[in-house]
């Protein structure tokens, strides 16, 4: 019973690992399938992404704890023959698998940004041909939120500068007039799934 109990923790962990990136893997799978509008679809995750992190902490340090506490007299005068010799999926291998991944999951945001490619960025013919705005963009939750608009507006023709910040939840972004326009701009925010608040003109 108590090595069930273990695995139906680690598998609790290990959900509740998953669950608390969701915000940041949705973006990296989108990618992958080429959909960018899919990638806010977790974005409402984030405020509760610190508890979730605790709660998966918690019944992984349990699954462990029930794993390694000593066995009692009752437990151990109790024991059958398939508790004897337990399956791979009940032992302490298949714990730290889960362990290990659950962890990797939770630290995702941190290295999420490795997945995009980097925007390609010219400057603008001349100073006069170049428009500057701050979009103020809502839904982005971490880095990998950034990679993604990243990604979006800089596929666009004459790009020249371009910064995205999920922390003050905008973008700075500079394009050559003759090359694209503002409109466009805000459609590529759109495509990732997050939403444009309000635009100001900076230069």
């Amino acid at each position: 019973m108590k090595k069930k109990n273990s695995r139906a923790f680690a598998f609790t962990g290990l959900l509740t690992a998953i669950t608390a990136s969701l915000c940041c893997i949705t973006p990296v799978l989108a990618l992958m399938a080429g959909s960018s509008g899919l990638a806010a679809t977790f974005s409402w995750l984030e405020p509760y992404r610190r508890w979730l992190i605790g709660l998966s902490a918690l019944t992984l340090v349990f699954a462990w704890y029930q794993k390694l506490k000593p066995r009692s007299a009752e437990e151990i005068a109790c024991e059958c023959e398939e508790d004897a010799k337990p399956s791979f999926w009940q032992s302490k291998k298949f714990l730290g698998i889960i362990s290990v991944f659950a962890l990797l999951m939770m630290a995702f945001p941190y290295y999420s940004t490795s997945f995009y490619p980097e925007p390609t960025i010219s400057p603008a013919q001349t100073a006069q041909n170049e428009s500057s705005y701050e979009i103020n963009i809502s839904g982005m939750t971490c880095s990998g939120c950034e990679e993604h608009v990243k990604m979006e507006v800089g596929s666009l023709p004459g790009i020249s500068g371009l910064e995205v910040s999920y922390e003050k939840g905008s973008a700075l972004v500079s394009f050559d007039k003759e090359l694209t326009n503002l409109e466009e701009v805000k459609e590529a925010v759109k495509k990732t799934g997050y939403t444009v608040e309000s635009v100001k003109q900076s230069r």
